[in-house]
């Protein structure tokens, strides 16, 4: 394939969520840019100027008159470079679920030509693009692949609520289906990321790549959380022990806690499907992954314990859990792991209220059949556990925290160890 001159690349971005917005507003401070989504109530938000992921501001939007916003399959028709940021999610049966991607790949088909290129952001296994989407392409299409059209791949790296690392900000692994391709696919990213790229040898080489980010941050976590149920049986606060071994030098920073969202709690089953279909037992990360998904249920067991150790009766009891969100300062509510607490108490009997302003009461009823409560009743709780560290939490004193329980007893949970040491009846 020939290298295109700027001016004659138009690209199309298919999924305009956390990973694709973004990227669309970056490209189209350069290029003709055409964001494309299925969901049309996203398309009317954005197109009057406002993001409901809160990551790119109103005036970000408006100060981008090159990019082209729709739910119409045919605006895609004049595009010859198309970037796919569809989500890739996990079954109930924890399975990698290709669905968005593979429609993606479908739309992308009918409007595909001679010379274009197709570059996957999607979290994968290693193999999905050129063993599960470029057979869609070639059979939807007509064309043969490395000859009609190519492919890249160059794994997302957005990070929901952070206004530092941003997709400018963070370096970019890039990829391509020939030599020609992953030089193209380098240039018009190195074009707009100013942290630079780094060219991957292979497609396979940049999916397994993103698949190993995120799973190596599970296990290390899983270490932690494993940890903080020894210290729990042994007496010991898990943060005192953190920050005395924090002191060597190459001690990692990491703590315990729930491990959802998009990332984290969904990319090692991808890599574990793929292991187990080439006949290899992963047997760490699926340890790592039991260990993570269990950690609602544990938060809950010991709220309760806490609860009937001070004489609570627990039948009567309204607990409150403040944030819902899978991590603090964002309304991101995929894959969140506070729903588990949620339910585990509920299933014991507990009345549970659910506070977070960052979160769209809809969206959380619709996702989660969870009714959030616009505030807190004062003396009401006979349990308060802090969730999520949002910036509106964090900063209460110890007074706004125990008046928030009931008079005659409480208990508060601080799953963040945010909150005053003196305030809080147990830490995570």
């Amino acid at each position: 394939m020939s290298a295109r001159p700027a001016e004659q690349i138009r690209i199309g971005v298919i999924g305009l969520g956390y990973v694709g917005l973004p990227l669309a507003v970056s490209f189209a401070r350069k290029y003709d840019v055409v964001g494309f989504d299925i969901n049309k109530d996203r398309v009317g938000e954005l197109n009057a100027g406002h993001d409901r992921t809160l990551e790119v501001s109103s005036e970000e939007l408006a100060s981008v008159d090159r990019l082209t916003v729709s739910n119409d399959p045919a605006a895609l028709d004049d595009v010859n470079v198309y970037i796919v940021t569809t989500p890739t999610p996990i079954d109930r049966h924890k399975r990698p679920d290709l669905g968005p991607v593979l429609a993606a790949t479908r739309t992308i088909a009918g409007s595909l030509r001679p010379g274009d290129i197709v570059v996957y952001e999607s979290t994968v296994y290693p193999g999905a693009t050129e063993e599960d989407c470029v057979p869609l392409l070639e059979s939807e299409s007509g064309m043969t692949f490395n000859k009609d059209f190519f492919v890249g791949y160059s794994p997302e790296r957005i990070n929901p609520g952070d206004k530092e690392h941003r997709f400018e900000t963070i370096v970019k692994v890039t990829s391509g289906s020939t030599p020609e391709a992953a030089d193209l696919v380098d240039r018009l990213y190195s074009s707009v990321v100013t942290a630079g790229t780094h060219k991957a040898p292979s497609i396979r080489v940049a999916e397994a790549a993103k698949v190993i980010e995120n799973t190596q941050r599970d296990v290390n976590i899983a270490l932690v959380n494993e940890l903080a149920l020894l210290f729990n049986r042994l007496g010991i606060d898990t943060l005192d022990v953190l920050e005395a071994a924090g002191t060597k030098w190459n001690f990692l920073p990491f703590r315990p806690g729930l491990v959802g969202g998009h990332c984290i709690g969904v990319d090692p089953y991808y890599l574990t499907h793929k292991a187990q279909e080439v006949g290899h037992n992963p047997e760490i990360i699926l340890a790592g992954r039991r260990l993570n998904d269990s950690m609602g249920s544990y938060v809950a067991t010991q709220l309760v314990t806490t609860m009937l150790r001070k004489g609570i009766d627990v039948r009567s009891a309204r607990v409150l859990i403040l944030g819902l969100t899978f991590k603090e300062n964002t309304p991101d509510l995929r894959n969140t792991k506070v729903v588990d607490i949620v339910s585990e108490l509920e299933a014991m009997g507990v009345t549970v209220d659910v506070h977070d302003p960052w979160v769209d009461p809809a969206e959380a009823k619709h996702e989660y059949g969870i009714d959030v409560i616009p505030s807190p009743i004062e003396g009401s709780y006979a349990g308060v556990l802090l969730a999520v560290n949002h910036r509106e939490f964090s900063g209460f004193t110890v007074h706004q925290i125990h008046a928030l329980g009931d008079p005659t007893g409480h208990v508060v949970y601080d799953l963040k160890s945010a909150w005053p040491v003196d305030a809080v009846d147990v830490r995570l």
